[in-house]
């Protein structure tokens, strides 16, 4: 039996000359605007300009926070909530990725609590209300344009976790495939393997019985982003690959997936680590992890699970042994993701070594287990770790 609970109210607005929308919708929440964006990229390909544009023309007074970083610190999210507490801030609008949106969402909450935002993040405070959120998309990757979940870091104690709570799903959202046209060949390439993580992560491979129809849309979501994600890496301004890459990132992580169970994401919770600890790329993290996790993971109860992605992704031979053909479904997962899309395949290319990895995998397991498809011990987490060297 299946039973769940599914609502998704972020209103979707997908394609070009959206725009002229945006004040509208801004104006049914309030008329005094927070603009949040990252290190300047969208006044370099001109979205700024047009952002400001609209809100001009509605006649919204607008304040900025700009600078966030690509791991949101939670200094950060209380830059924005003091902003929004001296301003009287009726409503945010985030423009960027998803470490943008994420910090926004933070932020929005944290408008309303008098203390540190991080005491939001590990649950010391509730979140009892938040401000609207409207956002603006330029990073297909992290979903966070259409879900109540952001992922917040603390720099001063090296840790990142998620917040999530229905009042941080933003209200209304513009999804402008043009709008990633600038992003570049390696963030492109870690976008896609930001959604295809959240696909295995939380969803795909699990030890829990899947409804069947859910299993089929997931795998047609992953074959969309092995298809789109190469010529979007090659030809940047194509904007069938760029639409595709956008469209499945929101439905990898909307809550859709979830009506076919949902399990806590291993390779997140070790991602989480590395770039607490060493500020790195979460999709370029994920990529080196996901395949060594299947690795170690592999067994008589995993391998069929293995073999079946191998086999409709990437027409792995159907009359290989379960164990040869997730041995091939690996292979092909790390051919796609250092070869075709050319990301780094080892941590020790990025400048990481094994000196912080006990206490790395310790917190990983919260000092005892990290539950999903395979329980892993610190132990296990630190010999994941290492395969990755």
């Amino acid at each position: 039996m299946y039973n769940f609970v599914f609502q998704n109210t972020t209103k979707i607005y997908f394609g070009e000359n959206q725009l002229e929308h945006l004040g509208e919708e801004l104006k049914q929440y309030g008329t005094r605007v927070l603009l949040t964006y990252g290190g300047g990229s969208i006044k370099k390909i001109g979205l700024y300009d047009k952002v400001m544009d609209e809100l001009k023309k509605t006649g919204l007074t607008v304040f900025e926070l700009s600078g966030i970083e690509p791991n949101p610190r939670h200094t950060t999210v209380n830059k924005g909530a003091d902003i929004c507490k001296k301003e009287n801030i009726d409503v945010l609008l985030a423009v960027g990725g998803g470490s943008t949106i994420d910090c926004t969402k933070a932020i929005s909450a944290a408008a309303f609590y008098d203390g540190d935002s991080w005491d939001l993040v590990t649950h010391k405070a509730p979140v009892t209300k938040a401000l609207p959120i409207v956002t603006i998309l330029t990073l297909s990757a992290t979903g966070s344009e259409m879900d109540s979940a952001a992922v917040i870091s603390n720099l001063d104690t090296n840790e990142k976790y998620g917040l999530i709570h229905p009042l941080l799903q933003p209200k209304v959202s513009f999804l402008d495939p043009a709008n990633t046209y600038s992003v570049s060949a390696f963030q492109t390439a870690c976008g896609a393997a930001d959604i295809l993580s959240h696909i295995f992560d939380c969803f795909y491979f699990t030890a829990s019985k899947k409804m069947d129809m859910v299993d089929r849309v997931m795998e047609d979501v992953i074959k969309t982003v092995v298809k789109y994600a190469p010529i979007a890496v090659k030809e940047p301004e194509n904007y069938e690959a760029r639409a595709n890459l956008m469209w499945a990132s929101s439905w990898a992580l909307n809550g859709f997936l979830t009506t076919g169970g949902f399990q806590a994401p291993s390779c997140h919770a070790m991602e989480h680590e590395l770039s607490a600890f060493y500020d790195i790329t979460h999709g370029l993290g994920l990529a080196i992890l996901t395949p060594r996790w299947m690795e170690y993971i592999l067994d008589e109860s995993s391998a069929p699970q293995f073999k079946k992605f191998g086999v409709n992704i990437f027409g792995v031979d159907e009359s290989l042994s379960d164990m040869e053909g997730a041995e091939r479904a690996i292979e092909c997962l790390s051919d796609f993701l250092f070869k075709t899309l050319g990301l780094q395949s080892t941590l020790t290319e990025i400048g990481i070594d094994d000196k912080k990895f006990k206490v790395m995998a310790k917190k990983a397991c919260r000092g005892d287990v990290l539950q999903g498809f395979k329980a892993l011990t610190p132990e296990d987490v630190e010999n994941i770790f290492r395969m990755c060297l």
